[in-house]
């Protein structure tokens, strides 16, 4: 069967850090059942073998073999393979999404081939994959064993693969990665000025200036796609930039805390605590006791 398939390609090329001889494609396999706080990407993710439960703000996903999500805009996210074990490992296959790609090729198909996207999508979608898609990376991985076709065809088959998820059931998502005045790219705006300035305060209204839209509007398409108001969404991103420096200065919480924009030491450790389960000085250690490396986690 072309999951099978598609799983024994990614054991037999799978790397620890799940890079690929192939710009843009991942290959990730994952030995543990561990809960990982992490942020997306913009990537379409399928998994091969296993199953991953994700949580984003009050929204809840699940996905295994055979399955795709698309992540459109790069989100703040609690994410754990479901009984995952050196026996039983979870494999999937990842591409990032590139606007300037998807741009290209709606281009090519000219704007009466395709509907034009309405408002703002959730950031995350799951889906079934679709037989020509599952065909179609099963073609690429198969390339692996073979590098001097590899260099020519795998560009060839990237766009074939990106094709079949905006011709897709979540077309309409990958679509809009590819439009500068769609309601997602003003949103991907949005929550990139709110990393820059994570730890500093903002109106609302002034971040729908920024991106072109009204309060109302903005605030409306920003809940839809991440789940979260501007605000907490802010506080996501803070949390997560705290346990980073956390991870390099584990004797300087109030510092820390400082530095991610919280003016109160205990309102820092409360929020910290309920996000990550335990205090900051003590998941501080934890990490310190820690070898950790960056892995793609395929979201």
């Amino acid at each position: 069967m072309p999951i099978d398939e598609l799983n024994a390609l990614i054991a037999r090329h799978a790397r620890p850090d799940a890079s690929t001889p192939v710009e843009g494609v991942l290959l990730a396999e994952h030995n543990a059942s561990i809960e990982e706080h992490s942020t997306t990407g913009t990537v379409m993710a399928l998994i091969a073998q296993g199953e991953k439960r994700l949580a984003l703000g009050d929204r809840l996903y699940r996905y295994g073999a055979g399955q795709y999500l698309v992540a459109s805009i790069d989100l703040p996210i609690t994410g754990q393979f479901v009984g995952a074990s050196p026996e039983q490992p979870a494999r999937g296959f990842g591409l990032v999404l590139h606007p300037p790609s998807i741009a290209e090729l709606l281009l090519e198909a000219g704007s009466q081939s395709l509907e034009r996207p309405g408002g703002a999508p959730s950031g995350l979608i799951v889906s079934d994959a679709p037989a020509e898609l599952l065909d179609a990376v099963l073609r690429l991985l198969r390339l692996f064993d073979r590098p001097r076709d590899l260099a020519v065809l795998a560009p060839l088959l990237k766009r074939e693969i990106l094709w079949w998820l905006i011709v897709g059931e979540q077309g309409a998502t990958v679509r809009q990665l590819g439009l500068a005045d769609s309601h997602l790219s003003h949103i991907a705006h949005a929550v990139r000025w709110i990393r820059e300035h994570h730890a500093s305060a903002f109106r609302v209204e002034d971040v729908a200036e920024i991106c072109g839209m009204s309060p109302s509007a903005f605030y409306r398409n920003f809940q839809a796609v991440t789940a979260m108001s501007p605000i907490q969404f802010q506080k996501q991103i803070r949390l997560q930039q705290a346990r980073l420096h956390l991870a390099a200065s584990p004797d300087d919480v109030a510092g820390v805390g400082f530095r991610v924009g919280y003016d109160s030491p205990s309102q820092f450790s409360r929020e910290y605590r309920r996000q990550f389960g335990a205090p900051p000085s003590q998941d501080a250690q934890r990490l310190r006791g820690e070898t950790r490396s960056v892995v793609a986690s395929l979201v």
